[in-house]
């Protein structure tokens, strides 16, 4: 797909949306994991390895076509998007600890994402006509850790500035991913259908069991609810951008990017419906003990 979309379009997209990661981030946030281990590992954790597992199982369960099988797998080794943070907000949970696992996990990414990608590549026997260069894969996250870099510097020498655009850069990054979302979709409207007949379970199967396995999880080993809340939106709400980007810009495959795109539009709304569900259940305790005072 060798357009202004993905020649222009996907190059700026990925670089606006992580400089805007980059002016909610101080070096204090890569600190804050240390200070705060047992939330961060346990997410971490659940994100590069409980993850990707479960979605091979779905991948190998639902018997799925091998590039959106690869796609599907592409999604699961992405970090967290950066919207994750606002769910997180909205739901009442932990966004220092968004913020920090998203960096975390941006980094570990540039390791895990072409490891558990080339598995996948491996899996369905395509090494002929899908590669995963090292070179291309290390291009892409110098793009990410550029913006993310000078974000970062902002909101050091302008904090001001760096709060005030952190809501237009918040819909600036939102719009971008409609706009790729339906590029897409356009470039593949031929097969958009049967795409979404093949995929559409998986994506929202998929992102289900990533909403709650990020919350449950962590509850389970004593991690306090708005941290568990903060796990949850984390593990759920992909860096679908990215996954776009390397389907079409590294594996130059347009195909393989479709469940990034079909994963974007399923993990909006499953996510607003997860986090009121969430919040409420971590709300009703406390209602029930202002009750009887």
């Amino acid at each position: 797909m060798d357009s202004a979309l993905t020649t222009i379009g996907l190059p700026v997209a990925l670089g606006i949306i992580m400089f805007g990661l980059g002016l909610d981030l101080t070096v204090n946030d890569f600190k804050r994991v240390g200070r705060h281990p047992r939330a961060a590992v346990i997410a971490l954790v659940c994100q590069l390895l409980l993850l990707p597992a479960i979605c091979f199982g779905l991948v190998v369960a639902l018997d799925l076509s091998p590039l959106l099988g690869i796609g599907l797998m592409l999604l699961a080794a992405s970090p967290g998007g950066t919207t994750a943070a606002l769910f997180s907000h909205l739901y009442r949970g932990d966004v220092a600890l968004n913020i920090t696992l998203t960096a975390v996990n941006s980094l570990i990414a540039i390791l895990t994402l072409p490891l558990i990608t080339g598995f996948a590549i491996a899996w369905y026997d395509r090494q002929d006509d899908v590669t995963m260069p090292l070179g291309e894969v290390l291009n892409v996250f110098a793009l990410i850790l550029v913006p993310v870099g000078l974000g970062m510097l902002v909101r050091a020498k302008k904090p001001g500035f760096a709060q005030r655009m952190d809501k237009p850069v918040r819909i600036a990054s939102a719009i971008i991913l409609v706009v790729l979302i339906l590029g897409v979709i356009a470039a593949e409207r031929a097969h958009i259908g049967d795409y979404l007949a093949q995929i559409g379970v998986a994506a929202a199967l998929f992102c289900a069991i990533s909403l709650a396995v990020g919350y449950f999880v962590p509850k389970s080993l004593g991690v306090p609810g708005p941290q568990a809340i903060s796990s949850s939106m984390e593990i759920g709400v992909h860096n679908s951008t990215l996954a776009i980007f390397v389907a079409v810009e590294v594996l130059d495959n347009t195909e393989i990017s479709v469940p990034a795109a079909v994963y974007s539009i399923i993990m909006f709304v499953f996510a607003a419906a997860w986090g009121s569900f969430v919040s409420r259940r971590e709300s009703a305790p406390q209602v029930q003990v202002d009750a009887t005072v």
